[in-house]
């Protein structure tokens, strides 16, 4: 019978160099596993963090094992490349990161044992990721176990799968199960015994057969619905050997319907089904990558808290704990491989390796609609003949692997909507930041409204938008000022406008949750990437995660905004307040100030601001509090102070109907003066075409055109990275002359 054994506890550990030891030096140090060698500085900024090859070591006794014919490593995420070694012999290599792998040990093991597994996150021209805004932690991040088996047994070999498949089709008010195991060193007199449970345990359909495709009926069969029923079944395979069971696997599985209709959306079982959710990274703070069951049971609480129907798993697969909890919580998952940025010519065998992993690991959750093939992978163009090719090639592998499921890409906002690229895929989303980088906010629905009325056929999707915010506040809110309030103000207004548009097959915010992304040094705290609605530690839920909530999340509930910025210095101060309550009531000091209604969701009051004050908000049975206070002057405690920053804008002299560093390139290249100061020192800050840009971008017309969204003192700051660094005396000498010419009309 199947015994899997956790092998997370001591492992030695070393970034030293050195030969692949046959006893562990006593140097070394120990630690537990899940882990990571970047927990702290792929997440400190300075794109500093060590990326090379390290050694996991651990020793055993045979005779500490059970006893059984085959005993098989297993690897559940070990980023990015990894070799087994045990007692000295090399028997497995595996490229890819974020997948599970196998390795049968048996024939290497002695008495006493050492496994030595050398983990690499080095760069490479094969592996992918290589360019990508986030950290590539290295480690053995996920758990290892010892399985022991039966030398008949089901598949372990085959891309880390689980050796079952299970395939439902709803007929009418039934479901008809096709399931198919897959054997290793079957024998004639063998049988497998086959029995499907509903999600009570009761037994509703069985079979013993030599068959290793069967097929039930299962009638009135309760569907999977989302979040409103995540119904599962559960199906079992005993290899059964002479009335003795061998070997055992089970898999859960949920039976539903879905399409993507290009005019209404999502449509899960036949209804409607509004796919609105978030994008999640598998980090946090202090553990890296290196996830506990705890920290993924806390992230699937607060997603399902905000009232997502849907997340994006980015740029890569996640845990199978966490597919699980999908399943179980009725999530509706966008599931990638990390094709992301930069397409290289060297990678393709890896993208396959990595989405046939992808698919036959995770091919049994139903909360699973979408393979994902890229991300942003048009950085350098769209016309690269071998990236089209490697495309096609996923896009088929997809529909050969699996009948049941549909493939979709995240396109990067300068790619043309003409591109051969989009017409790849059966759908499409796009990643657009208009508001935060470059553009502003109301550029947003009417993009996805053009590209609905130019490929009305193609269903569209917004795969990441999003904006920064940090612990830092103000009353007059600017695009690119890292503030919570113009995080709240800039996604108050992009869900007005993507919820409204039911043509929009889903929509994902970047991000759930802040994460490390060591090569930022944004917001006045590096290394990290700064949009999540929750912070990289999940202690704080900024406002914005509340705008989601009253839009999305049938809690009944209350959120004042803005308790983190007490100290204000206007006489009268703007207080929002958000609820999925039909009406609010504040108080300031007990002395109403009235109710209000809003269909948005999104109640403002202007609340006079003298002496401190304490703010009740109610609505219905609910409350919420905080306070602000009085000050004569701002606090600066509340103002972002960039760590690398030669010039904040705050610094920057502005003159009344006149440009400053602080307007957008575009608004200064509209007009003459600008242009001809432009054709000067300015065009120093813009990198030309065919450069590469932060972020691995190549400079291209369409990003040009991006650009011109950009503030110049953003702009200076961005394009710092790319080692072109202007002075003080430079900048305040443009802002100078910018303050000679009048804004445009």
């Amino acid at each position: 019978m199947r015994q899997v054994l956790n092998f997370n506890a001591k492992w030695a550990f070393t970034k030293e160099k050195c030969e692949i030891p046959a006893e562990i030096p006593q140097h070394w140090y120990w630690v537990n596993l899940p882990h990571s060698w970047n927990a702290i500085d792929g997440q400190d900024g300075g794109n500093d963090y060590f990326r090379g090859t390290c050694l996991y070591a651990k020793t055993f006794d045979k005779m500490d094992l059970p006893e059984t014919d085959r005993y098989y490593l297993e690897i559940k995420g070990a980023n990015s490349s990894a070799d087994v070694y045990v007692n000295g012999k090399n028997l497995a290599h595996h490229d890819g990161g974020y997948s599970t792998w196998r390795v049968d040990i048996t024939d290497a093991l002695q008495r006493d044992n050492i496994i030595v597994i050398a983990v690499d996150n080095s760069p490479s021209q094969e592996v992918y990721p290589q360019v990508a805004d986030f950290t590539f932690y290295g480690g053995l991040y996920r758990d290892v176990n010892l399985i022991c088996v039966n030398n008949s047994h089901f598949d372990l070999d085959y891309c880390g799968g689980p050796g079952i498949k299970v395939t439902p089709e709803i007929c009418g008010k039934d479901a008809k199960v096709e399931a198919e195991v897959y054997l290793t060193n079957a024998k004639e007199n063998q049988v497998i015994r086959y029995v499907i449970s509903d999600a009570e345990g009761k037994e509703i359909a069985k079979a013993e057969t030599k068959e290793t495709k069967v097929n039930f009926n299962i009638e009135n069969v309760h569907l999977w619905h989302g979040r409103k029923d995540p119904y599962l079944y559960r199906i079992t395979a005993e290899l059964v050997e002479e009335n003795e069971v061998i070997d055992n696997i089970s898999a859960n599985f949920g039976c539903r319907t879905f399409r993507v209709d290009p005019e209404n959306g999502f449509i899960l079982n036949g209804e409607e089904y509004p796919l609105r959710g978030v994008s999640r990274h598998q980090d946090r703070w202090g553990f890296g990558n290196a996830l506990l069951p705890e920290h993924h049971e806390e992230d699937i609480d607060l997603i399902m808290e905000v009232g997502a129907t849907t997340i994006r798993l980015a740029h890569y697969q996640h845990d199978q704990y966490f597919y699980d909890l999908c399943d179980r919580k009725g999530l509706v998952i966008w599931a990638e491989i990390p094709y992301i940025s930069q397409h290289m010519p060297g990678g393709r065998a890896n993208t396959v390796s990595q989405m046939k992993e992808l698919i036959i690991q995770n091919y049994n959750h139903p909360s699973i609609v979408v393979w994902g093939l890229s991300n942003e992978i048009t950085m350098k163009g769209d016309d690269d003949p071998d990236l089209l090719e490697n495309h096609n090639i996923l896009n088929d592998l997809c529909h050969e692997m699996d009948k049941t499921r549909l493939t979709t890409i995240a396109a990067v906002s300068p790619c043309d909507i003409e591109s051969p690229y989009i017409q790849i895929p059966d759908l499409v989303s796009y990643n657009h930041y208009f508001g935060w980088y470059g553009g502003d906010t109301t550029m947003n629905g009417p993009w996805f409204d053009n590209f609905h009325k130019r490929w009305p056929d193609i269903p569209i999707g917004c795969s990441e938008y999003g904006c920064e915010a940090l612990n830092w506040h103000t009353s007059k809110p600017i695009q690119g000022d890292y503030t919570e309030e113009y995080q709240a103000y800039y996604h108050e207004e992009l869900i007005k406008q993507f919820f409204s548009r039911k043509y929009m097959w889903a929509t994902h915010v970047w991000n759930m949750f802040d994460f490390g992304a060591d090569a930022r040094s944004e917001g006045g705290e590096n290394g990290q990437n700064h949009k999540g609605l929750v912070t990289f530690d999940r202690k704080y839920k900024k406002d914005s995660f509340y705008a989601y909530k009253a839009w999305l999340s049938d809690e009944p509930f209350v959120h004042l905004c803005g308790k983190r910025y007490i100290d204000r210095v206007e006489d009268v101060t703007k207080v929002t307040i958000y609820s999925n309550q039909a009406e609010v009531e504040l108080f300031a000091n007990g002395k109403s100030l009235g109710k209000k209604t809003a269909e948005d969701h999104f109640f403002y009051f202007d609340v006079p601001n003298v002496g401190e004050t304490e703010l009740v908000v109610v609505a219905g049975e609910l409350t919420d509090s905080g306070k602000i206070r009085k000050v004569e002057v701002f606090n600066e405690e509340y103002r972002l102070k960039e760590k690398s920053a030669i010039l904040n804008w705050f610094d920057i002299t502005e003159v009344e109907g006149y440009l400053s560093l602080n307007d957008k390139l575009s608004d200064i290249m509209a007009t003459p003066e600008g242009m001809q100061l432009f054709g000067g020192i300015m065009a120093q800050m813009l990198p030309k075409e065919g450069d590469t840009v932060a972020g691995g971008f190549e400079m291209n017309e369409a990003l040009m055109q991006m650009m011109g969204g950009f503030t110049m003192i953003r702009l200076a700051g961005m394009i710092g990275t790319m080692g072109i660094n202007l002075t003080k005396e430079q900048l305040l000498g443009m802002n100078a002359q910018l303050n000679k010419i009048k804004k445009p009309e």
